[in-house]
């Protein structure tokens, strides 16, 4: 599953390309960003409203204003959501785990609905409750390279188990019925929050633009000049900003889950943040997955599913969803690009070799 907790500080592993400096774009763009950046969700978000080069300097604070308004509701489902700090509703719900139900938010029980479904999807692959496994894995600002106690390991598995999580529609609570279990939200948030802010750019009038919370972007409308870009982070490179391949993106959402950006090596293997919830250990499907969907909540759960299960199964599952697509890179280091995405990504290099 995603990280530990939502906060620990991480860069992108989707890059939303410059427009009109790009080989791939066809014409110079006659548009610009209105830009507004932050840290939020444990990682830099950045929301971006395309406008005309034109636009006056009152246009651009009114649309500035919108841009802010998309970043305040990232940073608002964000204090719903954390796990680190002991008011939030999800932590209220840990804290009640084996004892009573606790109300919640329309946009938490959503979350929390919909990861239901990526759970039963997967048959556990997915699972928000694998946070039982908390402090056993340090990969966040305490990064150490130590190997968990295997017994509290196999010990805690029993607490990991969607099924358990109870959920009442009729006055909106989650209960989680053993006590000991804990959900952390990370494998859906960030992509929610992604949604929630193109909808608050959107009805604000503004036409066209991005966000992008780390790893995970969402791109809609046009712009002038040729089709958005978005690059794939080399899994291996030691320089951040390297994209292995592009992928033109349009009205759609990109999302990347990777073996890269919390981990270490320790006799000659690579451990990483993202825990398989079925084994309680880093997940071996591939080292990095990237998913094209129509919004960057399925994006953000399907990439972890895939990074789980692997290629062959990640593959056809992702299949079964509507316009979306894969650019995996698996455990040999080779490069897959699913039937739908074939003709609007170009593969700049092979992936940097490594451990």
């Amino acid at each position: 599953m995603r990280k530990r907790c939502l906060f620990a500080l991480v860069l992108g592993a989707v890059l939303l390309l410059g427009f009109g400096t790009e080989a791939f774009a066809q014409h110079e763009s006659r548009g610009r960003f209105v830009t507004r950046s932050g840290v939020a969700m444990g990682t830099l978000v950045q929301v971006r409203a395309y406008v005309s080069a034109n636009l006056t300097p009152q246009q651009e604070e009114e649309v500035a204003v919108h841009a802010e308004a998309a970043l305040s509701e990232i940073r608002r489902l964000e204090s719903l959501m954390t796990t680190w700090k002991p008011d939030s509703e999800v932590s209220q719900v840990n804290a009640n785990a084996g004892q009573k139900a606790v109300r919640v938010s329309p946009e938490v029980y959503d979350v929390i609905s919909r990861a239901q479904g990526f759970s039963k999807l997967s048959l556990g692959a997915f699972d928000v409750s694998f946070y039982a496994l908390r402090g056993l894995w340090f990969f966040d600002d305490d990064v150490q390279p130590v190997l968990p106690d295997k017994e509290e390991i196999r010990k805690r598995l029993p607490l990991i188990d969607y099924r358990a999580i109870e959920l009442r529609p009729t006055d909106r609570t989650v209960r989680l019925l053993k006590k000991g279990m804990a959900m952390n939200l990370g494998g859906l948030g960030k992509g929610y929050a992604v949604d929630a802010a193109v909808r608050r750019l959107k009805a604000g009038g503004i036409l066209a633009g991005s966000v992008q919370a780390g790893g995970d972007l969402a791109v809609f409308g046009k712009r002038e000049g040729g089709p958005f870009w978005a690059g794939i982070r080399d899994p291996r490179s030691a320089d951040p900003t390297d994209s292995f391949a592009v992928c033109q993106i349009q009205d759609h959402a990109f999302s990347t889950a990777g073996d890269y950006e919390r981990a270490f090596v320790k006799d000659g293997k690579r451990y990483h943040h993202i825990l398989d919830p079925r084994t309680g250990w880093p997940a071996k499907g591939a080292r990095s997955v990237t998913i094209y969907a129509q919004d960057a909540t399925t994006a953000d759960g399907l990439d972890d599913i895939v990074l789980m299960v692997g290629k062959e199964r990640g593959l056809a599952l992702v299949e079964t969803f509507p316009d979306a697509g894969a650019v995996i890179v698996d455990a040999q280091n080779r490069v897959t690009i699913s039937r739908r995405l074939k003709p609007l990504c170009k593969i700049l290099h092979a992936p940097t070799p490594g451990v």
